[in-house]
């Protein structure tokens, strides 16, 4: 309909013919032409005992109250003055909702409680399939690898998390230190000023106090504080074994995924060191042999390296022929890893555009490297990795010191001179990387304290865990360069009950790299759905 204004509008009954509908339909208001205001206001007059109102017809939304009000609303009913729960909301596919707890610092002096004990804040997200938000669920709670790293966030209901939850409401944690969980970045650890205080504070963020995280947490979802299923990755099985160890009440059931962790008593970290070389030697050659043409970029690299005394990286950092060898970190154990690396060397020189240049590092390169460590995001991975083998006794930089037994295979200069393949490292922090490596530089002394304190707590308890009453089962990769294969065996035999899936079908991300077939495997053989054997 073509309305020729203004002289349609003249009357009341015409406007009103118009805007009245003959059938149902949405109405969207949308502003009025200037011209048509005065015709308007003479239909809806101001109101008489407040003159100043505006007309609500055509009031503009308070877009601050709509916030405030859906602020109010996002503190649910199961709430608590330790426990804030979110409201509900989507992804494809999933329901989603955010719970936030305050937990003690330590929980050694939370035994006498006062206003002063500090406490930090423990995020969890609550992940259900959707429609299944109302529904009584038993509850999976997943503990991610690091240590010092967040879990996933889920976009869709696909891999691991869209398998989980068909029959279970999903807990991810964000381990403390991690994510939303009070994170410890470069930048939030510059508040303690002294290496010690730094020291004392990253004391309280192993396995022990993750558990009694998961306990805090478990009693104030689950109904009636019933037990739950809990599912470890990588360091999340580490801390699985501690749950079995010293709160094992509180488990129906666990899986475990690469993640079986040494159970020594003293300091494990050189057994473990020691064991891994021999497999990242062999997951070397693998690597060199699908990309023979990688051994002489990586030589020219090195000597590149070597020559000109490092290599500034964007961050302030410095890259070195041996701070180029961790990059076997996260390559040498990953499905993708072997193909990712060897894109990334495919642009490690710029172009020479102008004649007689001598040729540079790509900036694009010096990006990626320190994308792919990330420890600029996640540096407790560094400051707490040879921690986490520790009980009672102090890691010295076990590593380094293991290392120096190997260097005539990992002597990358030595190498390229000689014309040998050059070497990536394995899962193994270093203490120089406090020095090239800009993110960690401020953590050095820290990182000294910790690695010289002797006085940790003990993780595991062999006793219970011989007596276990817990339904295990677990996923060991005979590849694992993480988490060494002959050690996994040994733990496992001290864990009463336990089932085994040994495989090399998959590398230590299986349960990413398998969607839900991992999962799956080992709930059949928690269920008797699978063989034993």
């Amino acid at each position: 309909m073509q309305v020729s204004p203004p002289s349609l509008l003249n009357t009341a009954s015409t406007i009103q013919s118009i805007l009245r509908p003959r059938l149902p339909f949405r109405f969207i208001l949308i502003p009025p032409p200037r011209y048509f205001l005065p015709h308007l206001n003479s239909l809806f007059p101001p109101s008489r005992t407040s003159p100043s109102k505006p007309n609500p017809l055509f009031r503009t939304p308070n877009l601050t109250a709509m916030y405030s009000t859906a602020k109010s609303k996002a503190i649910s009913a199961d709430s608590s003055p330790d426990h804030v729960a979110g409201n509900w909301y989507s992804v494809p596919d999933l329901r989603l909702r955010d719970h936030r707890f305050s937990v003690p610092l330590d929980y050694s002096r939370n035994q006498s409680y006062t206003t002063t004990t500090p406490k930090i804040s423990i995020f969890a997200r609550e992940v259900v399939a959707a429609g299944k938000e109302d529904q009584s669920l038993p509850y999976l709670l997943y503990l991610q690898g690091g240590p010092g790293f967040e879990s996933p966030r889920p976009t869709e209901a696909s891999g691991w998390i869209g398998k989980a939850c068909e029959e279970y409401r999903v807990i991810l944690l964000d381990q403390r230190g991690t994510g939303l969980s009070t994170p410890l970045t470069p930048s939030s650890m510059l508040q303690l000023k002294s290496a010690e205080e730094q020291a004392s504070y990253l004391c309280h963020f192993r396995a022990d106090n993750i558990v009694q995280d998961a306990e805090f947490i478990r009693k104030c979802i689950v109904p009636d504080g019933g037990p739950w299923t809990v599912l470890g990755q990588s360091y999340g099985g580490f801390c699985i074994v501690t749950y079995l160890s010293f709160a094992p009440h509180g488990l129906k059931q666990a899986l475990i995924t690469g993640g079986i962790p040494p159970i020594r008593s003293g300091c494990s970290a050189e057994a473990v060191y020691r064991a891994c070389f021999e497999q990242i030697v062999h997951q070397n050659e693998k690597f060199y042999e699908r990309f023979p043409l990688d051994i002489e970029i990586v030589q020219d690299v090195v000597k590149h390296l070597a020559e000109t005394g490092g290599v500034r990286l964007p961050s302030g950092g410095i890259l070195t022929p041996r701070g180029l060898q961790i990059l076997g970190l996260t390559a040498l154990g990953s499905s993708t890893g072997f193909e990712r690396l060897h894109y990334m060397l495919e642009r490690v020189w710029d172009p020479v555009i102008v004649p007689g240049e001598r040729k540079r590092i790509s900036y694009n390169f010096l990006n990626a490297y320190e994308n792919w460590l990330s420890f600029d995001t996640n540096p407790l991975y560094a400051l707490l990795h040879e921690s986490i083998y520790c009980q009672g006794a102090a890691s010295r930089w076990a590593a380094h010191r293991t290392r120096f037994e190997h260097e005539s295979k990992f002597d990358a200069i030595k190498a390229a001179k000689e014309g040998r393949p050059v070497l990536f490292t394995g899962e193994m922090i270093f203490p120089w990387m406090f020095d090239e490596i800009h993110a960690l530089s401020h953590f050095k002394d820290a990182a000294e304290i910790l690695a010289e304190k002797e006085n940790w707590p003990a993780l595991y308890d062999t006793d219970a865990l011989k007596n276990n009453q817990v339904p295990v089962a677990a996923s060991v990769y005979y590849e694992d360069v993480y988490v060494n294969f002959k050690l996994a065996m040994e733990t496992a035999s001290q864990i009463a009950g336990i089932r085994l899936w040994i495989t090399n079908e998959y590398m230590h991300s299986g349960l990413r790299d398998g969607g839900g077939v991992v999962l799956d495997h080992l709930f059949g053989l928690l269920n008797g759905k699978k063989p034993l054997f």
